[in-house]
């Protein structure tokens, strides 16, 4: 019993001793507790240009806010699969996050425009109509639906992967194409003559593997960094979207931040506009690779011809006639952007 005495008496001793040089060290000295914690959610692997960029947007974000302001990313779907953490946001569960396209379209009826296929000519085209005011305009028909939209990431083109070989659009009839849990591709998928089938991401490989699907349709990197490769083998660039992804924030926490100080929610923008930018440029040199890594693993890659891409557009044509009044007016300035 007397050594606990004496050992807690110079446990109590060095608290003090530890207290009192803590309140003589200047208070600017002192390092300071985050005024804000937040949650950034993405369904991608870590290493993956979007959560990189996230990573990126995350470490800006607490750099030039002093620590005030610090964001933790979870990646490969942990807080849930998309639309999970679209209607978590609504609800403030979750803070940031990167959704695409399709996921968007599903609660935001002017996102859907983005889903058309062929919509755009070439990535130029795109990021000419992204990042001017037609971009902001999409961005900010979020709004309403308690999440704000704060930039745009890449996700490249869109192709057609399968079991077996397809090199033209009878090839791919009747033949069951997994989609992103969107009306919007299985009215696509459907036009074409295939069966579309809504499975999530992470369900795939496993889907692919034990033939519950015949095929999919993702970019490069996505059809890479999963595996899907080695259970459909082929790959057809058929290119039939280009589906941009939306960084965006959840209305509790802009509005957390803008109780902090108005020149904070500058700062979260200004980093989620340069951390797009970033993400950009990952996507290209990972694209690359990706392909390459497909390619020399023996996997199939067609390219279609000009008369054959033209039977994939106009199967999907009626998709457009479905568009009408403010829409279709927002369809005619992109393709004349």
């Amino acid at each position: 019993m007397k050594r606990i005495g004496i050992l807690l008496g110079v446990l109590l001793l060095a608290a003090a001793v530890f207290l009192a040089v803590w309140t003589m060290i200047p208070r600017e000295t002192q390092p300071e507790q985050p005024a804000l914690m937040f949650r950034y959610a993405d369904n991608q692997p870590k290493g993956y240009p979007t959560t990189q960029a996230a990573d990126y947007f995350a470490e800006l974000v607490e750099k030039r806010t002093d620590g005030k302001i610090v964001i933790r990313v979870f990646p490969d779907s942990v807080l849930g699969n998309e639309i999970s953490v679209f209607r978590q946001m609504q609800f403030g569960g979750i803070d940031f996050a990167r959704l695409s396209v399709s996921t968007l379209s599903e609660f935001v009826p002017e996102i859907s425009i983005l889903q058309l296929p062929y919509l755009f000519e070439d990535a130029e085209h795109m990021w000419r109509v992204l990042d001017g005011e037609i971009g902001k305009q999409l961005l900010e028909s979020i709004r309403p639906f308690g999440l704000a939209g704060m930039s745009w990431f890449d996700a490249g083109s869109r192709n057609i992967y399968t079991k077996t070989p397809v090199t033209s659009l009878d090839d791919i009839r009747h033949l069951r194409i997994r989609v992103q849990e969107s009306d919007f591709l299985s009215r696509m998928v459907s036009l074409w003559g295939a069966v579309p089938v809504k499975i999530s991401y992470e369900s795939v490989y496993s889907a692919l593997q034990t033939g519950k699907i015949d095929g999919a349709e993702n970019n490069w990197p996505s059809y890479e960094a999963t595996g899907h490769y080695e259970v459909a083998p082929y790959y057809l660039l058929d290119a039939h979207s280009r589906l941009p992804e939306a960084q965006l924030i959840s209305r509790n926490a802009l509005e957390e931040i803008s109780a902090l100080g108005e020149e904070y929610v500058d700062i979260v923008l200004q980093c989620a506009a340069e951390s797009a930018q970033y993400e950009r440029e990952l996507w290209k040199e990972r694209e690359a690779r990706s392909e390459a890594i497909v390619r020399e693993s023996g996997c199939i890659v067609t390219e279609l011809s000009e008369e054959e891409t033209k039977r994939f557009q106009d199967a999907v044509a009626p998709i457009y006639e479905e568009f009408t009044g403010d829409r279709a007016e927002m369809i005619r300035r992109i393709q004349e952007d």
